[in-house]
């Protein structure tokens, strides 16, 4: 006698990344120094990704 079959697994669809961070949730910016120029540095920051509040998941909106 033949064995049942079982039941394809199914998955939940993942949601999609957030287009500003790439799905890491942060983002990096160059870090600026002086008061009336704003010289660029080599130097680099990371901060919380405000489109997604650090998800990495893209809105439903």
């Amino acid at each position: 006698m033949p064995t049942a079959k079982k039941p394809a697994a199914r998955r939940k669809p993942r949601p999609k990344q957030c287009p500003d961070c790439n799905g890491t949730g942060e983002i990096t910016e160059t870090v600026r120094v002086g008061a009336r120029k704003g010289r660029a540095t080599d130097d680099r920051q990371t901060g919380l990704c405000l489109t997604c509040w650090g998800s990495g998941e893209a809105s439903t909106d």
